[in-house]
């Protein structure tokens, strides 16, 4: 099937864009809904995408399938619910690509081509069928990596839908297309099904940590909201109870994008075990690739598993003991026991050699022959265990966990981002009549030379190899991805600079002794500037900067001869 069918011809295109306008708000939250059942005969299958016109690839639908349903290892019973995360078809057109808010996390933006899948499948004996069992999937797929909220959404509306069916779901459907689009930095009320969830949309303006989620209240709102007090963040002590004396080891893993495999007994454990390391390097983006929920059925398996090449710089969640022995040549496999939440600190993990490595009856364990940079962080773990014979709350036990790795990933940060701003050419060397400078090339010797007057160690208690650690960091797709970035966002400050200089200078008396030649060429770079620089880049300039210049252009064209005004007009 062609995943552009439809798009072809005029009176087509005029139908896809009703359709997208007609679910634009839904759009906004969600690509689609997807029904997926098992059949013995036919195997998993989607029984029902909502809304109907949304088009899926047979690649995704097939992806769907197989990541909806836990394998036949996990033996599942009962209610579960899990994420798995999968690439977009290359070429398929979504609704979504008119709906994206700049301010919105770097994640959201439009060259992200992955999916999100969050799913609640039921597995009960079902005394009415001959063969057995009841198995059903009810796949909520967007963009949006706002995990507590669509699963909280799924508690709210998946026990009902397995009652009442599609008549059900498409009453959800109409109602997820009324809610307000998530427009970052607004607390929201959404209506559910009788009930209402209140939510904060993250901002990039958020302070570290995040910001609280406000309650509002209305007179006429009815029933009482549930506040949401996080719709991203996930219970950092269930996912890393078993691994707390390894923390430091598994935050390095991930900062610097080593290849790892989280194999735990259920889809819901490694998922949320994988999302957890994804956000333990916190304000820093993850750049590489990550799998809550990975299957022998995926379509990168192959390119995954290969042994021809060294393993990619990819976080897989796994659940199947088959990988054991095909991920024997991958650096770091960390196999978790069940997920107990007890009064005691659950039973930790040790460091074991890889070559121990065994299918189907290796023992939980972190399998690497890794070593960490800097030493463990042993009054966090006094502090932890202090709070189980207390009996904390695991939300508290997490917030503690949260705080020390954003104040660790902070303190990595810091002197990067103070090294970066020293790059930056100074504000007076930014003239109207000149090419905007450059930002300074990033020297890696020049950075580690100034880290024994303002490294890491001004802010962070942890001793051991700093220097060494940034030197690998330095090597990683991590350390690429926050380069690119803000060397990008500083060459866009120099563009704003320029623009807003250009604005402030007396073009006018430029123009004076200068030829129609002269005149032409400025005005077609300043056109140049304005429209792909400044309006396609979204520069952030003080207000009335743009129409200043576009209103001196138009002055500038209007003051040439006749014949010579319409191409420039047209161009």
């Amino acid at each position: 099937m062609d995943p552009l069918d439809g798009f072809g011809s005029p009176l087509r295109m005029e139908a896809a864009a009703d359709s997208r306008s007609a679910w634009a708000r839904f759009s906004s939250w969600l690509e689609c809904v997807c029904v997926v059942t098992f059949d013995l005969e036919l195997g998993q299958a989607i029984e029902l995408v909502y809304p109907q016109d949304v088009k899926l690839t047979e690649k995704e639908k097939s992806s769907i399938c197989y990541l909806s349903f836990p394998d036949s290892y996990s033996g599942c019973l009962g209610d579960t619910q899990f994420t798995f995360r999968l690439r977009q078809s290359v070429g398929r057109q979504c609704f979504r690509d008119d709906v994206y808010n700049r301010d919105a996390p770097v994640t959201l933006q439009r060259e992200t081509a992955h999916f999100f899948g969050y799913v609640y499948f039921r597995q009960v004996k079902d005394v009415s069928m001959k063969r057995g069992y009841f198995q059903k999937s009810l796949v909520l797929v967007s963009r949006l990596p706002y995990t507590h909220l669509f699963h909280s959404l799924l508690q709210t509306i998946a026990p009902e839908f397995f009652e009442k069916l599609e008549p059900f779901l498409e009453a959800v459907c109409n109602e997820i297309d009324q809610w307000p689009p998530p427009t970052p930095g607004q607390t929201l009320n959404l209506p559910v099904v009788g009930s209402v969830l209140q939510i904060r949309i993250p901002s990039k303006t958020d302070k570290p940590g995040g910001s609280p989620v406000r309650q509002i209240t209305k007179e006429n709102l009815l029933p009482a909201p549930t506040l949401l007090p996080t719709i991203h963040e996930l219970d950092l002590f269930k996912c890393f109870q078993s691994v707390l004396i390894h923390l430091q080891m598994l935050w390095e893993l991930t900062l610097l994008g080593e290849p790892l495999v989280i194999m735990a007994p259920s889809p819901t454990g490694c998922s949320e075990t994988v999302l957890a390391l994804v956000s333990s390097i916190s304000p820093l983006k993850f750049c590489c690739d990550f799998r809550p929920y990975f299957t022998i059925h995926d379509c990168e398996f192959r390119e995954y598993t290969t042994r021809t090449q060294a393993p990619p710089n990819v976080v897989l969640g796994v659940t199947n003991p088959f990988f054991i022995k095909t991920f024997q040549n991958w650096p770091h496999i960390v196999r978790l026991g069940e997920i107990k939440m007890a009064g005691d600190l659950p039973k930790q993990v040790k460091v074991k050699k890889l070559s121990k490595l065994k299918t189907l009856d290796t023992k939980p364990g972190i399998y690497t022959a890794y070593k960490t940079f800097l030493h463990k962080d042993k009054i966090l773990i006094k502090r932890l265990l202090k709070g189980i014979q207390r009996k904390r709350p695991s939300e508290a036990q997490s917030a503690i966990l949260r705080r020390h790795l954003l104040e660790l990933t902070q303190s990595f940060i810091i002197p990067l981002e103070r090294y970066m701003a020293s790059l930056m050419p100074l504000q007076r060397s930014v003239t109207p009549w000149k090419t905007p400078p450059q930002v300074r090339p990033f020297s890696q010797e020049e950075f580690i030379s100034t880290l024994d007057h303002t490294g890491p160690q001004l802010t962070s208690m942890l001793r051991g190899d700093w220097m060494g650690l940034y030197r690998k960091f330095f090597r990683s797709p991590n350390f690429d991805g926050w380069y690119r970035q803000r060397h990008r966002e500083m060459t866009q400050k120099l563009e704003s600079l320029h623009l807003e200089s250009i604005c402030d200078a007396d073009l006018l008396g430029w123009t004076k002794d200068k030829s129609e030649v002269e005149i032409v060429d400025l005005i077609l770079k300043l056109r140049e500037k304005l429209q792909i620089k400044a309006r396609r880049q979204h520069l952030q300039v003080k207000d009335g900067v743009l129409d200043k210049l576009e209103a001196f252009i138009n002055s500038m064209v209007g003051s040439l001869p006749e014949d010579l005004q319409p191409v420039l007009n047209t161009r």
